[in-house]
């Protein structure tokens, strides 16, 4: 079926396990007005799961690499490819409600000029590399271009990285982060912590300290990563910080004083326990849980359960419903942010991720 593909097919899988031999690269583009779809058929009472164990760990064996635009992905699981479960490196693609995992690199990754790709209700987890060190979840990296976005996105127990944006051969590059939740990176499927940095969501950085990844996070969570919860990592560009929330991370927030960014924005966002660093060149930090007479605590919140985080998914793939970080009735967080252009409840926007009765 990929080698006759067209603009405006669709090819449907049926549910079960697929014994790949060899990466499926995809040169075929389709349109803005017909994309070109792979899903799980919609009949199925189980995922396809594209199963790639027999590829040797090597840096040419992706599970698929999309090379191509206007392509939609849904529904489907990636699993024990050599390389990245997926590497995308065309624009304009959106991947949706599928799962990468067991995978010898990262499980999604977006590079090579990749931009304006969407990647929707996606989990990534238990990716983890030979040398113990360099598997993350997802990375929009290296070469990536800009207009990428992770909207209701989990990765959990990669080896490095929840989320790694660090640049090599780009600059000025920009990608946002919405409901994501980076949940015990840098521990091993096994429980074992790895070799790896062990962040949740690495801002960027780069191999001379001069390059500028420019990340917006909204409503994103971070939570029990061994290193950082939000991590600098030497990124010189502009980050903005609206409604997330760090809890049992190492650190949960740090943006050094060294190799500082150009610009920090933090606003109505919640750490449970000690802050950690908040420097840029210019700052606007303001509204959040430790400022003002307020501290965020486990009196606020129904519950701070961390493997509530990793329930399955609602059926249309949307997010799990959780007490988690919900905020209870009484919370002097309640009504204390300030308005930044998403949608809140009652006379201002609560601190945290979770608006009340939202």
């Amino acid at each position: 079926a990929l080698a006759d593909i067209a603009p405006g097919d669709v090819i449907l899988l049926a549910g079960g396990t697929y014994a790949m031999t060899d990466r499926i690269v995809l040169n075929t583009s389709g349109t803005a007005a017909e994309l070109i779809t792979v899903m799980a058929d919609p009949e199925a009472t189980e995922r396809p799961i594209l199963d790639f164990s027999v590829q040797e760990e090597n840096s040419s064996n992706q599970g698929i690499q999309l090379k191509a635009d206007y392509w939609h992905f849904k529904g489907l699981d990636i699993r024990k490819a050599g390389d990245n479960g997926m590497q995308i490196k065309g624009s304009n693609n959106t991947i949706e409600f599928c799962s990468f995992y067991e995978n010898a690199d990262t499980g999604l990754q977006l590079d090579d000029g990749a931009a304006n790709n969407l990647v929707l209700n996606c989990d990534s987890y238990y990716n983890a590399d030979a040398s113990v060190e360099n598997a993350d979840g997802f990375a929009a990296k290296l070469g990536v271009g800009s207009g990428n976005k992770f909207v209701g996105c989990r990765a959990w127990q990669n080896l490095d990285d929840g989320w790694d944006g660090y640049l090599r051969g780009a600059d000025h590059v920009q990608t946002e982060y919405e409901n994501c939740w980076a949940i015990k990176n840098g521990i091993m499927k096994s429980g074992e912590v790895g070799g790896g940095d062990g962040n949740g969501f690495k801002t960027g950085g780069s191999d001379d300290k001069d390059l500028s990844h420019h990340a917006t996070y909204k409503n994103c969570l971070a939570v029990g990563n061994v290193f950082d919860g939000f991590d600098h990592n030497s990124n010189r560009g502009a980050v903005i910080l609206y409604n997330c929330a760090a809890y049992d991370n190492g650190t949960n927030y740090n943006f050094s004083s060294s190799n500082a960014l150009a610009s920090l924005e933090v606003k109505n966002c919640a750490v449970v326990g000690a802050t950690g660093s908040l420097n840029a060149t210019s700052k606007d930090i303001t509204f959040n849980s430790w400022q003002d007479g307020l501290s965020a605590t486990s009196d606020d919140y129904e519950s701070l359960v961390i493997d509530l985080l990793l329930g399955e998914r609602q059926a249309d793939g949307s997010l799990p419903e959780v007490d988690f970080m919900q905020l209870v009735t009484g919370s002097d967080l309640i009504d204390a942010g300030t308005n930044v252009g998403l949608t809140f409840q009652g006379q201002a926007p609560d601190i945290g991720v979770f608006e009340k009765g939202n």
